[in-house]
């Protein structure tokens, strides 16, 4: 369905079947390339590891999809959380897929640590999911950076993922993020993105009493999600 303004509303099952056509084409592609017998032992080995990662990737989608289909049927319990050492560890976790395309993650370090109140997992997969979108979206080269902050008006802490792709216009998010809550929303501005990811981690921080959003820079954007602050002192 056309919104009016270049973006469509599409159903999570058309948008599922979108998001996974990159990863599954690229397996395939990757698995023809391993049937060419004259490939150097270190080419192979290349080859392999980038098919492993990239199904890990798609595999992390249908997990997410499956946990945002049950959210109404499940108790998630919220505990004070170091986000930091979270982005960290997310960080070790995805290096290896960012080195394979050319790319870096990484977090920016923290002189006084944080603790906001969250669902583990589903803060995880929230971070995941907009680590995943920035290394499709950034150009080769570059570091995607997560970027930790206390908002202390509202008493509520920021983590964001800091992308170099397609820079977002300025009335985008705002118009795009009424619409959230009901579907899947593509991104004009990111063509290649039906707005699944978005639609996801929406649902998983309204779980957690929290949202996302997204700001714009002129040579990409920074998606984040907000949590509220945790009272107890820090565990560091």
């Amino acid at each position: 369905m056309n919104g009016g303004d270049g973006r469509y509303e599409v159903t999570p099952l058309i948008a599922a079947a979108h998001e996974l056509k990159a990863p599954l084409a690229l397996v395939r592609q990757l698995a023809l390339r391993l049937e060419d017998e004259h490939l150097s032992e270190a080419e192979r080995a290349r080859l392999l590891r980038q098919t492993v990662l990239t199904s890990e990737r798609a595999l992390r989608l249908t997990s997410d999809l499956t946990r945002s289909a049950r959210l109404e049927d499940a108790l998630f319990t919220v505990e004070p959380i170091n986000p930091e050492q979270l982005c960290r560890d997310i960080v070790s976790e995805l290096a290896p897929l960012f080195e394979v395309y050319g790319r870096r993650v990484e977090v920016k370090t923290r002189k006084h640590p944080l603790l906001l109140v969250a669902n583990r997992d589903l803060l995880r997969r929230i971070l995941l999911g907009f680590s995943d979108n920035a290394l499709h979206y950034s150009t080769p080269g570059s570091a995607v950076s997560m970027q930790i902050n206390a908002l202390k008006n509202s008493g509520t802490i920021r983590i964001g993922v800091r992308d170099y792709g397609p820079a977002l216009s300025s009335d985008m998010w705002r118009k795009l993020q009424k619409k959230l809550r009901t579907a899947p929303q593509s991104i004009h501005a990111r063509p290649e993105s039906s707005g699944l990811g978005l639609y996801i981690a929406s649902q998983f921080a309204e779980a957690m009493n929290g949202r996302i959003g997204a700001v714009r820079h002129k040579d990409g954007a920074t998606f984040y999600v907000e949590l509220q602050a945790s009272s107890q002192m820090s565990l560091l």
